[in-house]
């Protein structure tokens, strides 16, 4: 049962209904439920997925057996991800008439000295940040959360509430404005107009394809139809990508709105959230939103007496790659094998069950409310020409600040990875960005200045995809990473048509035989390897223009443009059978340093091939066409006498 609860009609009758009531009982309500005013302490804990994985489960613990112990009156909240991923678990404290203040990597064994400082003290021992608040008063010395380098270039509309509200409070949303804008669109607006705002705003699909969001709603709206359905596709299959599992876990009701505004939007009753069964966390805070949204009303039959039915579903999808494709998922919902089907006919105008049917991404969706709120205008003058509004990355690998970031439309990829994500950490060079995760391409240094928007990204080879910024070093091995990408793309392709499934299949070969060891006695070896770099470029081509759906047709781009802007290191591997980075093992070439080893033998008896030979007590030598480069020697040898070519 929600703690606020007891202000279910006062919401409903002066916040809902009434909104623009002002007289200072209704203020100070409204205050009480978006935390302005706290009448006893809060503990909020971050226990998204990535808090968790950090152990904000066993920090909670601790917090927990501190207040019983303690015998404090505090309350303890527990939030989604805030961006700041790199920082978990995160800690914030709110006392009475004081900010509310943010502690980072609060670990289990740091729990009982941040509260006693805190209660005992009133002590604010080394914050990370905090809140500014008009009716409350601030820390001494503690720097406001949107003065921190990461926060303060983001310009956060989808993620303004993420880590910020407790994700299963209906009322602590509403307070904050939720679901106001839903209640006016269905009593005051017809579905073409939504649709025109929402064109007229320049939002474009976040999940990839990029095309504008209000003409393909015009697309289904147009299209005579009994039924249409929406279906939110939350399924997010690319590596590196968390965004949508983010914005769900945290803000739960921002989506369902935003489902909601568009259901109406394109006269559809009946919605599906299309997610993986891999986000437990997300589909159990989802499913307590959607219950709480039918106990207010906001979802269900005649809502708030408009006459405007609407209904929503969560479908698990057993996280096939090529169910992000919308044809393939639409499959998958109806029970079939998610398989994607030749187009047109569009889903837009024949979809789920044959009816007209709208596929947004989470993102997409939780733009609505505010586009709503705040005008198309207002959207449209965020970001570039072609590229409005913001974007929401999910950064990882090599980068020192990992997380979400949410930018405007524009801002340069050197930008979001030095100004925001702290750059490359211990002091090594930036070599290179994948973006748009497999169907994507990688943006190296001498691009890092351009804006990222749809237009800009695919001048350079690369794409915007869902939003996956995956940072790599100069330790890392371009070849490699192409082949990671690769195997990923072969083992989820759906093997529906030849192209994808044998062409992908023939470019990972060529690639796994660029970076295995030489066959011995074969001296045509190099040039076999270097007739692979040709055929990639052949087959990339065919498989992209032949290939059935958008997966298929965007499998080759890793390699092509690692193939670009990186061909050099291709060669290495193919004429001088090495990699500088030392990541594909087949290739590295060990020896002995005679000078340093003393004939202990440890090396020789680990040796899985017995590829080391030498008498006791004296040096000992490695035969190469023995050893298979398993590094064993390295990792075993005391004396630092193995060598790595």
């Amino acid at each position: 049962m929600s703690e606020f609860i007891k202000y279910k009609e006062f919401i409903i009758d002066n916040v809902l209904i009434n909104s623009k009531n002002n007289n200072e009982e209704y203020k100070h309500k409204i205050n009480i439920l978006k935390r302005e005013i706290v009448y006893k302490p809060i503990i909020f804990i971050g226990t998204g997925t990535c808090g968790l994985g950090a152990g904000a489960g066993k920090t909670l613990n601790v917090v927990k057996q501190y207040i019983e112990e303690n015998k404090i009156d505090a309350q303890i909240i527990e939030t989604g991800c805030i961006g700041l991923c790199s920082a978990e678990p995160l800690m914030d404290i709110q006392l009475p008439n004081k900010n509310r203040i943010s502690f980072d990597n609060v670990t289990q064994d740091k729990v009982v000295d941040i509260l006693n400082n805190i209660f005992k003290y009133n002590n604010k021992q080394e914050a990370l940040c905090q809140f500014p608040s008009e009716n409350n008063e601030s820390w001494e010395d503690v720097i406001p959360i949107n003065e921190i380098p990461f926060f303060k270039p983001q310009k956060r509309i989808v993620l303004k509430n993420c880590g910020i509200i407790n994700p299963i409070s209906i009322e602590e949303y509403i307070a904050n404005g939720g679901y106001k804008n839903y209640i006016k669109v269905i009593n005051n607006d017809k579905p073409l107009e939504i649709c025109d705002i929402i064109e007229k705003s320049g939002l474009r699909g976040r999940g990839g394809g990029g095309f504008s969001t209000g003409k393909k709603w015009k697309f289904a709206l147009n299209t005579p139809s009994n039924q249409r359905y929406l279906i939110c596709n939350a399924d997010e299959g690319d590596p590196g990508a968390f965004m949508d599992r983010a914005v769900i876990e945290g803000d739960p009701h921002k989506l369902i709105e935003g489902m909601a505004i568009s259901a109406f939007a394109i006269g559809a009753t009946k919605s599906y959230v299309y997610i993986r069964a891999e986000y437990p966390l997300a589909i159990e805070r989802l499913k307590i939103a959607m219950q709480q949204a039918k106990d207010y009303g906001l979802v269900g039959e005649n809502i708030f007496g408009s006459g405007i039915n609407f209904e929503i579903k969560i479908k698990k999808g057993a996280g096939a790659f090529v169910c992000g494709e919308e044809t393939a998922l639409i499959h998958s919902i109806e029970g079939k094998r998610g398989m994607p089907r030749p187009r047109p006919p569009f889903p837009a105008t024949s979809g789920l069950f044959g009816k007209p049917t709208i596929i947004n991404n989470v993102e997409s969706l939780s733009n609505i409310a505010a586009i709503i709120e705040n005008g198309k205008d207002w959207f449209a003058s965020i970001g570039t020409e072609n590229s409005k509004g913001t974007k929401v990355f999910a950064l990882s690998g090599k980068i020192s600040l990992t997380g979400l970031v949410e930018i405007p439309m524009g801002t340069t990829v050197r930008e979001v990875l030095f100004d925001i994500a702290g750059g490359i950490p211990n002091n090594k060079k930036f070599k290179s960005v994948q973006i748009g995760g497999p169907s994507g391409g990688c943006i190296t240094e001498e691009n890092l200045d351009i804006p990222i928007d749809y237009d800009s990204l695919l001048e350079v080879g690369a794409m915007m995809g869902s939003g996956g910024l995956v940072v790599m070093d100069e330790d890392t091995c371009m070849v490699d990473v192409a082949k990671f990408f690769m195997d990923f793309i072969q083992r989820e392709s759906c093997g529906k048509c030849i192209p994808c499934r044998e062409g992908t299949r023939r470019m990972l070969e060529i690639l796994e035989d660029i970076t295995k060891k030489p066959a011995n006695g074969d001296s045509h070896d190099a040039l076999k390897r270097f007739k692979g770099i040709t055929q990639l470029e052949k087959l990339g081509k065919v498989i992209g223009e032949t290939s059935l759906c958008g997966l298929g047709q965007t499998a080759p781009n890793p390699v092509l443009s690692t193939l670009k802007w990186f061909r050099n290191e291709y060669e290495e591997h193919i004429f001088e059978r090495k990699c500088s980075a030392g990541v594909c093992t087949d290739l590295r070439v060990f020896t002995i340093d005679v000078d340093k080893c003393t004939g202990c033998t440890i090396c020789a008896r680990k040796c899985p091939t017995d590829a080391i030979i030498g008498a006791k007590k004296t040096p000992h030598f490695i035969v190469d066409d023995k050893c298979i480069s398993c590094g064993t020697c390295d990792e075993v040898c005391k004396f630092d006498a193995i060598l790595i070519n």
